[in-house]
């Protein structure tokens, strides 16, 4: 299956200086939340592999772990939550990936980065939101429009974790009209960019991208840790440019351009 028209795809080519020199194509999928750092990351690269053509589907991981499945040509696979990677990862059979999928090369598996889960509002903050705490009685009092993303998309879940911790019903609150839903991050962030609900709960990094304020984030106590996990694919047919572009990613230089839209190592 191919990667859907309406995904965005970024597509960064690199000449050889030498006419014999081979064109390696690599195509990464990637979470949403990444399509500003990596699309950076890529032309930089180009400098260290410049016969190397990098092809980018970014969008939910929930959707690029389906790609995968239904046979989406991809070498390496980078998901905003370990479940989606997990799911096709044969050393996690069981509870984890129930159909025994086996895509992630072993051996290549690697957490790259965290993220933070936070509360965003449109410019001048019109219901005066101030920290999620906020938004747990705005919600209950049926005060306030959120926007989050659907339950396949990491951020979803992570919001879905904020619910349980506040002891709000999901179900209830969508029936109500309480709740707006977006397919992927980017999606999210454009909702509260235009005004159209009164808060979302987004990853920092896109918030970042996206010019909105941040009122609170969150904890760990509230939904966890955000791991990015990174792999190459069994499927792959160029593994060994694939293992040397996630080597790279893992580089000082990488880490700089991560961390100025608010992702950091992890710990």
């Amino acid at each position: 299956m191919s990667p859907s028209k309406s995904v965005e795809t970024t597509q960064v080519t690199a000449q050889s200086t030498e006419p014999s020199t081979e064109i390696v194509d690599l195509t990464v999928f990637a979470a949403a939340s990444m399509t500003e750092t990596l699309t950076q990351i890529a032309g930089m690269y180009k400098a260290v592999v410049p016969n190397l053509m990098i092809t980018f589907n970014f969008d939910s991981s929930g959707t690029l772990k389906t790609q995968i499945e239904e046979g989406a040509a991809c070498d390496v696979f980078i998901s905003a939550a370990q479940k989606q990677m997990n799911q096709l990862d044969l050393a996690h059979s069981g509870d984890d990936n129930l159909n025994g999928l086996d895509f992630v090369e072993q051996g290549t598996r690697v957490n790259i980065l965290e993220n933070k889960v936070t509360l965003v509002v449109p410019k001048g903050n019109p219901k005066g939101i101030e920290s999620f705490d906020a938004m747990a009685e705005k919600l209950k009092a049926g005060e306030i429009l959120l926007a989050m993303g659907n339950s396949d998309v990491p951020a979803g879940q992570y919001a879905q974790k904020i619910f349980a911790f506040y002891g709000l019903d999901e179900d209830q609150l969508a029936k109500a009209g309480s709740i707006t839903y977006g397919t992927n991050i980017k999606e999210v962030a454009t909702q509260v960019a235009e005004a159209s609900v009164d808060c979302g709960i987004i990853y920092c990094t896109d918030a970042y991208s996206a010019g909105l304020d941040i009122v609170d984030e969150a904890t760990s106590d509230m939904c966890g840790q955000v791991i990015y996990p990174a792999a190459v694919l069994n499927i792959s047919t160029n593994k060994d440019a694939a293992k040397a572009f996630l080597d790279y990613l893992l580089t000082d230089e990488c880490m700089s351009v991560f961390e100025k839209v608010g992702f950091s190592a992890v710990k």
